[in-house]
């Protein structure tokens, strides 16, 4: 397996889909970032594949559309910065990763801007020629006040608007494994 996932183009012609898929791929997180900052549910949604699944009842983009708008009516203001965008290629029309975020949140409300850490995991697909998110899935090392030192899952699964997640790092599969093995 190569560094960039299980699938190997072969020919001059994959290789270089491949580069293209890559870049095009690369582009799908800043442009949510971008959607969601901005409240452009339109342009939020177009980066998922047609008939994206949205919670365990409901699929198609109009659902998550509604999702979407009904979750960003929370925080007033947001702001997220992606970095650290690992691609695997399955094979030349599909793709997993993973992207690194700091997420920050603005709660009038409660006079807090939150600040987080976070992981999307994501699966693509090539759609009618366009990379697309198939499905995306956060993970949370923390949420917290700006004026708040973060702590090991603060505010991770915590109030009546937040969205229930899975906790880094322990949702790594090799977490627990490696401290198991480590020496006292």
């Amino acid at each position: 397996m190569s560094r960039l996932g299980p699938w190997s183009p072969v020919t001059l012609e994959e290789r270089i889909d491949r580069m293209e898929s890559l870049a095009a791929i690369r582009q799908l997180p800043p442009r949510y970032a971008l959607a969601i900052d901005s409240r452009d549910m339109d342009a939020l949604v177009a980066l998922f594949v047609p008939e994206v699944q949205v919670g365990r009842g409901a699929a198609g983009r109009d659902a998550l559309r509604q999702w979407f708008t009904n979750t960003m009516r929370g925080p007033k203001t947001s702001v997220h910065l992606v970095a650290n965008h690992i691609v695997d290629f399955d094979d030349a029309d599909h793709a997993h990763g993973v992207v690194y975020c700091r997420d920050e949140l603005e709660r009038p409300e409660r006079l807090e801007w939150e600040v987080g850490m976070l992981q999307y995991w994501d699966a693509y697909e090539r759609v009618d020629g366009e990379w697309c998110f198939r499905r995306r899935r956060f993970h949370r090392w923390y949420i917290c006040d700006a004026l708040t030192r973060p702590s090991h899952g603060a505010g991770v699964n915590v109030g009546a608007d937040s969205l229930t997640t899975h906790q880094l790092p322990e949702a790594f599969d090799t977490w627990a494994a490696f401290w198991e093995d480590a020496e006292p």
